[in-house]
């Protein structure tokens, strides 16, 4: 059986962010500290902002273990605590878009807004689905971003390199063929 390509897809996002996390494991915490103006905050707490929100989206659609990142209370988390609410979303990820009913038509109620007092959001599980896709992605952009312009060297984490580490990109080799 094939594999669903948008579990192609948040593998990739998954191992991204775990390669992220390990290349961050060579920093300093003066480091990890880091930030540039435009990006959400410093490497750590972006790391913890990814991670969080992933598990927030997943828990959108089923259950996940408890307790989620709390960004507001894990905001100087350490690189093995992140790692390990990481590992919840990888297996939330197999199972949600391993399966084949999801629908991404169907409509979410969010009552899990920042303020309490805000109304529930009724939401289309693509647009959800989208922005749980895209959320990583950007925010390890801005990673990035701060590392280079602090000069450290930067992690390799595109689809390429998830490809090529799969076996998935490589150069064609010719066959010889007997004379």
């Amino acid at each position: 059986m094939s594999t669903p390509p948008m579990l192609r897809q948040m593998r990739h996002d998954v191992w991204a962010t775990e390669k992220l996390i390990d290349h961050c494991r060579k920093l300093t915490n003066e480091q990890l500290a880091l930030t540039v103006p435009g990006t959400y905050g410093s490497i750590r707490a972006t790391l913890v902002h990814i991670v969080a929100a992933d598990e927030r989206y997943l828990r959108r659609f089923m259950q996940m273990p408890e307790p989620v990142m709390d960004e507001d209370t894990n905001g100087e988390a350490t690189l093995d605590e992140i790692a390990k609410h990481l590992q919840h979303v990888n297996d939330g990820v197999e199972k949600l878009f391993s399966g084949t009913n999801l629908d991404p038509d169907r409509v979410i109620r969010d009552a899990r807004r920042r303020n309490p007092a805000d109304p529930p959001m009724l939401i289309t599980s693509w647009v959800l689905l989208n922005q749980f896709a895209h959320h990583g992605s950007d925010h390890r952009a801005q990673i990035g971003t701060i590392l280079g312009a602090h000069g450290v060297e930067t992690a390799d984490i595109d689809v390429w390199a998830y490809g090529s580490e799969l076996d998935a990109v490589k150069e064609e080799t010719k066959s010889r063929v007997p004379a």
